[in-house]
């Protein structure tokens, strides 16, 4: 049985990841559409949760379908704020105005 996630793909993700621009967000279904996979949205909250193993990317431009940070991870809202990104409460995105 071949594995899910190989390294081809994690920097298919990642590659894609690079390419939010600064002051933008995307979601992990986003993502995982662009790269023709579109129902392994946690697969990709996954390879961001490693990316730091595979160089510097601008993972805290992804965020949950409805705008929700990553719990746990201050520097998430604070490195979006910094950029200019809306934010609709402490913890959300404005989606609809950042994405």
């Amino acid at each position: 049985m071949a594995r899910i996630l190989d390294e081809a793909l994690i920097y298919e993700i990642l590659s894609v990841v690079e390419e939010i621009p600064e002051g933008k967000v995307a979601t992990y279904g986003q993502i995982a559409r662009l790269i023709g996979r579109e129902r392994n949205a946690r697969l990709v909250g996954r390879v961001m949760s490693m990316a730091e193993f595979y160089g510097s990317y601008p993972c805290h431009r992804v965020v949950n379908h409805a705008g929700r940070l990553v719990p746990g991870w201050d520097m998430q809202g604070v490195l979006l704020e910094d950029e200019g990104v809306v934010m609709k409460k402490e913890d959300y995105v404005d989606i609809k105005r950042c994405q």
